[in-house]
C-alpha cells in the first residue's frame, strides 16, 4: 500500500464513522434530545458560570457555547461538536495504539469510537462527555510523551485536556487519565495543571458548598442497568449500562451481546501483554487499573453494599452527587478495552500465513463493532433529528429587555415534548435560549420515583399562590410554554401583565419590583481567566520555535 494511502486511511475512516452517525443531523436546525440543548444564541447569564442557585453541572460548557455562538450560529456549533467528537475519538485511538500496522490502528479506531458509551451518551444528549471521551486518547498520548520528557509535552497535555473539562464529570475523567498517563514523577506538575483547568467549575462549587448535596434517591434511580440477560456489570464491561432505558440502542438487547462482550473482554486482556511490552509496565498497568476502577464505580450501586455506601455519601458528603449516573466512569475502561482488543487481533493476524488472511481478519475486526451495534448509524436509525425554533423564542428574547428579575418557566417541569420537535423528550430550552436567568423545576421523574431537584428556590415557587409572591422571590417574568404536558396554576398569572403571546410561548411581567439578589462575578471570572491563560500559554508554547523557548539555544544538529 502506498505511503499516502496509509497516511490517509485512519483520518478517512474516522471521518467516515463521524458522518455515518451524524449525516442526517447536518441540515439546518438543532438536535434537541434529552439533555442536549443548543440555541441560536446563548448568553453569558450567571448560570453559565455556575453563579446561579443550583450546582454548576454544565460549567463551563454553557459559557463556552455562549462564546462560540457570538461568532457562529448555534446549530453550526452543535454540528461541529458532534462531528469532531466522534472523529477525534476514532482518530485519537488509532494514533495511540502502539503499532506500525495500519490494520491494528483501524481496529482500535472503530473499537473506541463505535461503542454503546458513545451511542447512549449521544442519545441522552451528553455532548460534553462525548468531547471528554474524544480527548482521552490524546491526553494519554501527551502524557506518555511527558513521561519521557519530550519537548513541549506539557503544553500538548494542556491543549489535549482543555476540551475535556467542560463539565465536572468530564474534568474528573480527564484529570485522572492525565495523572495516570504522566506517572507519579510528574505529579508536582500534572496535579496543578489539572486543578487550574478545572477551576471554572471548582470555584463556584466551593462557593456554593452548602448547596452541594443531592437527593440520595438518585443513587439507584441513576445506577447502571442490565441491557440483556446478563447482570448490570456485564453491560458495563461492554461500555453500556446507562440508567435511561429509552436511550439504549435496541441492538444491546440481543441475547448474543453478553457472550460477545465476554469474548471481546477476553481478547482485550490478552492484548494487555503486548501493550505492556511496548509502553512499559507502569503506564500500561496504570491505565488498565484505572479502567478497572471505572468498571467498579459504574457498577458499585448494583453490587452488595454499594447502594448503602453511595446513599450515605450522597447524603453526608458535599459534592458526592457527582457519583450519580455512575455509568459515565466506564469511559476509563474504553481505552484499555479498545487498545487491548486491537493488539490481540494483531497478534492473531501475525499467526496467519497469507497477507490476504491478515487483511481479512483486520477488516472483520474493524467492522465488528458496526455489525453488533448498527443502530448507532444514521442518528440512531432516525432516533435523532433536527428542528427549528419557532419565531416565538426570538420574540420573547427581545421583549425581556433590561427589567430585573429572573424568568420562571411554566409548566413546572425540567423536560418538554414539543410538536415542533416531533414530540421528542428534551430539556427545557429556556435557560439557554433566553438572555436572562431562567428558573425551572429540576425535579426529575425516573420511572415511578421522583428525584428532588438541587435548586433551593423552586420550593418558594411551589409554595407561591400569587404573582406578588413570585416577585418577592426574585421572579420578574413568567414564561408559559404551550404544547407540552404540564399544568399551569392560574393563580400565578393573576395580576401579571401579558407582554407577548404566540402559538408556543406567552410572556408575562410580574407586578412590582423583583427582589434581586446581588451576584459577585469576580471569583468565577477570575477562575475562568486563570484557566484560559493556562490554555493560551500552552498554545503559545506550541507555536513558538524551540530555540525561542530555549532562550536562544538551539539543539545540536541531527545526523542525516
Amino acid at each position: 500500500m502506498d505511503a499516502p494511502v496509509r497516511r490517509l486511511a485512519l483520518p478517512v475512516l474516522s471521518a467516515g464513522l463521524a458522518f455515518a452517525v451524524c449525516a442526517p443531523l447536518l441540515g439546518r436546525g438543532f438536535v434537541l434530545s434529552y439533555d442536549m440543548v443548543f440555541a441560536p444564541r446563548q448568553y453569558f447569564v450567571p448560570d453559565a458560570f455556575g453563579l446561579g442557585s443550583t450546582l454548576p453541572r454544565s460549567v463551563p460548557a454553557d459559557a463556552a457555547v455562549a462564546l462560540a455562538t457570538t461568532v457562529l450560529p448555534g446549530d453550526l456549533v452543535q454540528k461541529m461538536v458532534l462531528l469532531l467528537a466522534i472523529f477525534f475519538a476514532a482518530f485519537g485511538a488509532g494514533r495511540l495504539v502502539p503499532t506500525e500496522q495500519l490494520g491494528t490502528r483501524l481496529v482500535a479506531a472503530t473499537a473506541y469510537a463505535w461503542t454503546p458509551y458513545v451511542a447512549e451518551r449521544l442519545f441522552i444528549g451528553h455532548w460534553p462527555l462525548l468531547l471528554t471521551y474524544a480527548c482521552l486518547p490524546w491526553i494519554v498520548k501527551a502524557g506518555l510523551a511527558a513521561r519521557t520528557h519530550e519537548p513541549n509535552s506539557l503544553p500538548k497535555l494542556v491543549i489535549a485536556a482543555a476540551p475535556a473539562v467542560l463539565t465536572p464529570p468530564g474534568g474528573v475523567l480527564a484529570a485522572a487519565v492525565l495523572v495516570v498517563a504522566t506517572g507519579s514523577r510528574r505529579l508536582w506538575q500534572t496535579i496543578p495543571l489539572a486543578i487550574v483547568l478545572n477551576l471554572p467549575w471548582l470555584v463556584p462549587t466551593f462557593l456554593n458548598a452548602g448547596g452541594t448535596f443531592s437527593d440520595p434517591g438518585g443513587v439507584m434511580a441513576f445506577s447502571a442497568r442490565a441491557e440483556s440477560w446478563g447482570p448490570a456489570v456485564l453491560s458495563v464491561l461492554g461500555l453500556g449500562g446507562i440508567w435511561n432505558a429509552e436511550t439504549v440502542p435496541g441492538s444491546r438487547a440481543v441475547p448474543l451481546v453478553p457472550v460477545l462482550t465476554l469474548v471481546v473482554v477476553a481478547l482485550a486482556v490478552a492484548g494487555f501483554r503486548p501493550l505492556t511490552r511496548r509502553w512499559g509496565k507502569a503506564p500500561a498497568r496504570s491505565l488498565c487499573l484505572l479502567g478497572v476502577l471505572g468498571v467498579f464505580l459504574a457498577s458499585l450501586a448494583t453490587l452488595p453494599g454499594g447502594e448503602a455506601l453511595l446513599t450515605a455519601a450522597t447524603r453526608y458528603v458535599p459534592g458526592a452527587g457527582l457519583l450519580r449516573d455512575a455509568q459515565k466512569w466506564v469511559a476509563w475502561w474504553a481505552l484499555p478495552l479498545a487498545l487491548g482488543f486491537a493488539l490481540a487481533v494483531e497478534a492473531a493476524a501475525a499467526r496467519l500465513k497469507t497477507a490476504r488472511g491478515r487483511i481479512a481478519l483486520a477488516t472483520a475486526a474493524a467492522v465488528f463493532p458496526l455489525l453488533t451495534m448498527p443502530d448507532l448509524a444514521w442518528g440512531g436509525w432516525g432516533r435523532l433529528g433536527t428542528a427549528q425554533y419557532p419565531a416565538d423564542w426570538q420574540a420573547v428574547s427581545e421583549k425581556l429587555g433590561d427589567r430585573p428579575g429572573d424568568v420562571l418557566a411554566l409548566p413546572l417541569s425540567a423536560f418538554r415534548g414539543f410538536a415542533w420537535n416531533d414530540g421528542r423528550t428534551q430539556l427545557d430550552p429556556a435557560p439557554r435560549a433566553l438572555p436572562k436567568p431562567v428558573l425551572m423545576d429540576d425535579t426529575l421523574q425516573v420511572g415511578a420515583e421522583r428525584i428532588a431537584g438541587e435548586d433551593p428556590r423552586i420550593g418558594d415557587v411551589r409554595a407561591a399562590t400569587s404573582a406578588r409572591e413570585l416577585t418577592a422571590a426574585g421572579i420578574g417574568w413568567i414564561l408559559v410554554e404551550h404544547g407540552t404536558p404540564g399544568y399551569v396554576d392560574p393563580r400565578l398569572l393573576a395580576g401579571t401583565t401579558q407582554v407577548w403571546s404566540g402559538e408556543w410561548l406567552t410572556l408575562y411581567r410580574t407586578p412590582g419590583v423583583p427582589a434581586v439578589k446581588a451576584i459577585s462575578w469576580t471569583p468565577a471570572l477570575l477562575a475562568n481567566g486563570v484557566a484560559l491563560t493556562l490554555l493560551c500559554v500552552a498554545l503559545l508554547c506550541r507555536m513558538l520555535p524551540m530555540r525561542t523557548l530555549g532562550r536562544g539555544r538551539s539543539s545540536p544538529p541531527r545526523k542525516e
